[in-house]
């Protein structure tokens, strides 16, 4: 499959099924809201080198985790019984970019969040797009999460840790969370190991897509109200 190049008058993407074999599916454009509404809509990201043109991704398969399989460790459940964090929804969003940018993992080299990207970001999280899961030891934020939704789909862009199981803390908050308002599935964009210790799962793409594309059909215009999610107490003992 060949690579597009985007032109920055226009927001078309081509189907994600014309993803070249590495997931690349096309480069340029920008990260303006527009593009990136148009973009995830239709089940591609951007990730990139911040100091080179956008590029776009559709790979196949993709990597999601079902909400309501997320697994949960014994040693996981007793720090979530015991309270050992707290957790917040959407209170600290440009906070947790800030995290995602700035801490080190090792897993990664370097960052692909540059301004543009988090003005973006920003202002589509006032839009309602756009959440963030804030982990916190009392008043310290040491962990969280943030990504985009659309309709019963959750796409998770980055997580950071300041304090040990921090971020797994978090993202397992957020997994009941979604199993109990009936989201489909949480995408992973890419594959690893740490993501297959919390119960990822790869799916083919043409599936990936259909479910997606359902999704985003009544919410391209509209973000989503998450003020009502969920804080109290879950069933720590799911397996």
């Amino acid at each position: 499959m060949s690579i597009f190049f985007l032109q920055k008058n226009d927001l078309t993407f081509p189907p994600g099924e014309l993803a070249h074999d590495s997931g690349v599916l096309a480069i340029g454009g920008d990260l303006s809201v527009d593009r990136l509404i148009q973009a995830y809509g239709q089940g591609i990201f951007p990730w990139f080198d911040p100091h080179m043109e956008p590029m776009w991704w559709c790979p196949d398969p993709r990597c999601v985790i079902y909400p309501d399989r997320v697994r949960v460790t014994k040693s996981m459940r007793q720090l979530l019984r015991a309270k050992k964090f707290r957790v917040t929804y959407d209170q600290a969003f440009e906070q947790v970019i800030e995290g995602c940018e700035t801490v080190f993992r090792p897993d990664q080299d370097g960052t692909w969040i540059n301004e543009e990207y988090k003005t973006s970001f920003s202002e589509l999280h006032r839009m309602g797009f756009t959440h963030s899961v804030e982990v916190w030891e009392e008043e310290e934020l040491v962990g969280g999460l943030y990504g985009m939704a659309m309709g019963n789909v959750f796409f998770g862009e980055s997580m950071f840790a300041r304090r040990s199981n921090a971020s797994k803390f978090g993202f397992i908050h957020l997994c009941h969370n979604l199993a109990e308002r009936g989201f489909e599935f949480i995408d992973c964009q890419y594959h690893n190991d740490h993501l297959f210790s919390l119960g990822a799962e790869m799916v083919p793409r043409d599936y990936f897509l259909e479910v997606v594309r359902d999704n985003a059909i009544d919410h391209l215009e509209k973000g989503q109200d998450w003020n009502e999610i969920h804080h109290g107490a879950f069933d720590w003992n799911v397996q």
